[in-house]
């Protein structure tokens, strides 16, 4: 429990990242300033966080082959959605299909996440 109880706070800011960011997604291109940076910072925000959480956990723990998938898999997801977010606010590609990959990083970044605190607590 004490260590799920350490990620609530990098939880809420990715729920709120999400929030900003269907919030962005409804109201159309051009993006809304204000609220697209305010959606930028709070991702930044909760990724060192989440980071720096994880880091902490891992020189405690046995690192297992799965971690250190999953952690890859965190990585490109973070990536993707940070690179496929700056391409879809320049307007200069094709949307579609910036759009689809975002939403699938979005999907599986949490289930990494998840999967990852899972075998972090043990199991339990």
């Amino acid at each position: 429990m004490e260590t799920i109880s350490r990620f609530l706070l990098p939880g809420s800011l990715l729920l709120l990242v999400y929030v900003f960011g269907f919030w962005v997604s409804t109201l159309g291109k051009p993006y809304h300033g204000l609220l697209f940076n305010l959606h930028k910072l709070i991702a930044l925000g909760a990724v060192i966080l989440g980071v720096i959480r994880v880091s902490n956990l891992l020189k405690d723990a046995n690192i297992q082959f799965v971690m250190i998938a999953l952690a890859a898999v965190c990585v490109l997801c973070i990536v993707v959605l940070f690179a496929t977010g700056a391409l879809m606010s320049v307007g200069r590609l094709r949307h579609a299909p910036l759009l689809i990959i975002h939403r699938i990083a979005l999907t599986a970044l949490p289930l990494a996440v998840t999967s990852m605190l899972y075998f972090l607590t043990g199991g339990k």
